[in-house]
């Protein structure tokens, strides 16, 4: 018998060595007890909750149209054929639409060589059907001939390296919570792709590669891709609508791309102008009477030159100064006066400052005016301020300024001013006497002033704005205050050099005094193509653009850098609609107001007659009742 104790597990006694089926047997012991460990593994982990197991749906059902994700149903559109033009921002609409949505652009390069090649020879098919239908006699084929002209000018451009060829693939895939809200939804989706002259189709027997095509996975399963350059592509970039919503600042409108508020403070930037440019009847008067209106409940003091008498009823509302000057009204304004010495500005600079001034006015009364009568205007001037004892060493807070009756009787004194004299009668005894030739008696303690020259006649406008800006200037350099100053229709004092270097040096010069020039005109084309208007424009870091006439799109678009969609949106967009710039940004508007608002700033005259005829027939009841 063997010792139990001396026998091992094999049944071999110990020390003694292992044959090779032993050891063979050993090896598939062990493989077995670490696969068996290997499923014990796979068991555990099977029962441990991962994060796709959290996002993934419970269930996925595939139709031919769309598919059924646990409680969605969803569907792919991808698109196959864009328009021959498609401008900057186009696939804005469908990106912020209020509705949840995956979208997957894929961008497959091609060599520029190959492109040229298959163009060249598209170019000599054209070319040859244009030359055949000319032999003919048959009539000229516009979609030809615009075909072959696109086609040169995109060799040009591959050839010169501008652009590249691209195919461009893109998907949108639609989530719904029902198959009823899945069509419509798609329906409107189409509809925003068609309203572009973007067409698409549906992911049909393709729903699951549309969905995985979405997914955020690279993985383009539906490939279906249309030939593009570099330009169209590039205004498929979803990521363009400026936000332009500050913490401080009034409500100028909604951002037309995203539907966000744009809200700013115009004096936060480099400078508090503004430029508004738009046709007559695009809403400028309506945008900046609401601005004002805003700017008011903000503590801002504004001041309007009015041509039109559009502001008298939100002046009249809002408790304003409402000052008319014409030949016949109360109201005047004595272009000689000077305003009071403010900081460390002398006396003797005021003065000169107001003589040059005046110079310019004179020069818009007079008309031309040589050097000689230059130099003896300039000695006029300070003859008359110094008859009034007006003088470097004068106390200008105790001085009563001149009058132009005071100049003339001047000027007569002077040899070689006979004709200057002459000239200057009809604004001291003649038909214009009534406009200039009187002291100031206006009050312009208030809020809101707003100064109308609509009574006066076309000939006189440019000389009442002149003088009426330099009357503001005076006030606004006498008492630093945050204000702006609107100036409509300002394409006036750009028919005059003199008036127009008046503007153009108030613009440049009133942000040390706190003040925010407005300038608004509907006559773009005479505006910009003035030096001193353009001038304006760059000195203004607030600019509107609404509708524009394709007459003065060209210059808009030359002046503001604007690409071919911003043109383009400038000519099509309705009232109240435009480009919204301030500083470096930019962004599409719509000027909104509320109900309270729009009866106050309104210009249609058809809504106005209705208010006026609504206040009649209040008063009416009012008398009535004894209550008036």
């Amino acid at each position: 018998m063997f010792d139990i104790r001396k026998i091992n597990k094999n049944n071999k006694p110990e020390n003694l060595p292992l044959t090779a089926r032993e050891k063979k047997e050993m090896e598939i012991k062990q493989q077995l007890s670490e696969k068996e460990l290997l499923e014990a593994e796979k068991v555990f982990r099977e029962g441990i909750v991962r994060v796709r197991d959290l996002i993934a749906p419970s269930a996925m059902k595939i139709t031919p149209s769309y598919l059924e994700l646990g409680n969605y149903f969803v569907r792919t559109l991808f698109v196959v054929d864009y328009p021959r033009y498609i401008s900057v921002g186009w696939f804005s609409p469908v990106i912020n639409y209020a509705a949840t949505m995956d979208i997957a652009m894929f961008f497959y390069p091609v060599p520029s060589e190959v492109v040229l090649k298959q163009l060249k020879n598209k170019v000599g098919v054209l070319e040859a059907q244009l030359i055949a239908d000319a032999e003919k006699g048959a009539p000229r084929d516009p979609i030809r001939e615009t075909a072959l002209r696109d086609i040169e000018k995109l060799r040009d451009d591959l050839t010169q390296g501008i652009e590249k060829f691209f195919q461009f693939a893109l998907y949108v895939t639609l989530y719904a919570r029902s198959k009823e809200e899945l069509d419509k939804l798609t329906e409107k989706i189409e509809a925003l792709f068609g309203s572009k002259l973007v067409y698409t189709k549906r992911a049909l027997y393709q729903a699951e590669q549309g969905f995985n095509s979405t997914l955020p996975l690279g993985n383009d399963e539906l490939m279906i891709s249309f030939n593009m350059n570099s330009s169209p592509i590039a205004s498929s970039f979803p990521f363009i609508s400026a936000e332009l919503t500050s913490d401080n600042g009034i409500l100028y409108g909604i951002n037309r791309h995203n539907n966000s508020l744009i809200l700013f403070d115009r004096f936060s930037l480099q400078n508090a102008n503004s430029v508004v440019f738009a046709t007559s009847g695009a809403g400028k008067s309506y945008a900046i009477k609401l601005e004002v209106l805003r700017s008011l409940m903000m503590g801002t003091d504004v001041i309007i030159i009015d041509p039109e008498k559009e502001y008298q009823h939100l002046s009249d509302a809002v408790g304003g100064t409402y000052i008319n000057i014409s030949l016949a009204s109360d109201e005047k304004i004595n272009p000689f006066d000077l305003p009071r010495p403010v900081g460390d500005v002398k006396t003797g600079d005021i003065i000169r400052s107001a003589v040059i001034t005046l110079k310019g006015l004179l020069r818009i009364m007079l008309g031309d005016i040589t050097h000689e009568e230059d130099s003896i205007l300039d000695r006029a001037l300070l003859e008359t301020y110094a008859k009034k004892d007006i003088t470097p060493e004068s106390d200008l807070s105790e001085v009563e300024a001149p009058i132009m009756s005071d100049f003339e009787e001047v000027l007569s004194g002077m040899e070689g001013a006979e004709d200057l004299v002459v000239r200057l009668k009809k604004y001291t005894e003649g038909t214009f006497s009534g406009l200039l030739n009187h002291p100031t008696n206006i009050d312009m303690r208030n809020q809101l002033v707003v100064f109308s020259v609509r009574d006066l006649e076309d000939e006189l406008r440019p000389i009442a704005i002149y003088t009426i800006v330099n009357y503001i200037w005076n006030v606004v350099r006498s008492e630093l205050k945050r204000r702006i100053l609107v100036i409509d229709e300002a394409w006036w004092l750009m028919q005059n050099e003199d008036s127009a270097k008046f503007i153009y040096a108030l613009v440049k010069r009133c942000r040390k005094y706190y003040l925010g020039v407005t300038t608004i005109t509907q006559d773009v084309n005479d505006f910009l193509r003035s030096p001193y208007g353009q001038a304006i424009v760059t000195n203004s870091s607030l600019q509107l653009l609404l509708k524009q006439s394709p007459a003065a799109i060209d210059v808009v678009q030359k002046t503001f850098l604007l690409t071919e969609g911003e043109k383009y949106l400038l000519l099509e967009c309705g009232v109240g609609e435009g480009i919204f710039f301030a500083g470096p940004k930019h962004a599409a508007i719509k000027v909104v107001a509320s109900y309270t608002e729009d009866q106050l700033i309104t210009s249609d005259p058809k809504q106005l007659l209705e208010i006026e005829q609504a206040k009649k027939e209040f008063e009416e009841q009012m008398k009535k009742q004894g209550m008036l």
